[in-house]
């Protein structure tokens, strides 16, 4: 075996084992956080499931879905509200009809605000304090039976029995 052969065998074991650069990891947590997260809303007609982007930064909270020409049944975007605080939103260079659901600390709807009206500046509050709003395609709330008092919960706590790869969870407590 020459010198090179007996350098390359003793490399290469080290080189498949070694730790994943600071880049990759950062990147592969960019993928998490960027990742749809699990929302499960209990209706009295059932559990009604979506799978959200999540604006998680003010800039990515400024713009939501602005600009958007469609929204999936099954999709929308979350605006988690940390510490909770009296939201207020409008659809300023929105496109489309939205479905404002604001869900207080304990994961009840507190205001849903149907089809919101596009490119409205007229700004939208359930006025309390709330955990978070999910913004919803206008009029899916109404075809799926949700409404003010409906639960909501996110993230792992939504989906109990299923492996996630999110940070964001919210676990309302169901006896409150």
């Amino acid at each position: 075996m020459t010198r090179f052969a007996a350098l390359l065998a003793l490399a290469l074991p080290a080189a498949c084992s070694s730790p994943p650069r600071a880049a990759d990891t950062a990147a592969s947590a960019q993928e998490n956080r960027n990742a749809l997260v699990p929302v499960v809303i209990r209706t009295a007609g059932g559990a009604r499931r979506f799978a959200v982007e999540v604006a998680r930064t003010p800039q990515e909270q400024e713009k939501g879905l602005m600009f958007r020409k469609e929204l999936p049944d099954d999709g929308g975007m979350l605006f988690p509200m940390e510490p909770p605080r009296t939201a207020s939103f409008w659809m300023k260079d929105t496109l489309i009809p939205l479905d404002m659901l604001f869900v207080r600390t304990d994961g009840t709807i507190a205001l849903l605000k149907a089809e919101a009206e596009p490119y409205s500046r007229i700004p939208v509050s359930a006025g309390v304090p709330v955990a978070a709003v999910l913004e919803l395609r206008g009029g899916r709330a109404a075809e799926l039976g949700i409404g003010e008092g409906d639960r909501v919960a996110w993230g792992g706590c939504a989906v109990p029995g299923e492996k996630l790869t999110t940070d964001l969870n919210f676990c309302p407590d169901p006896a409150r």
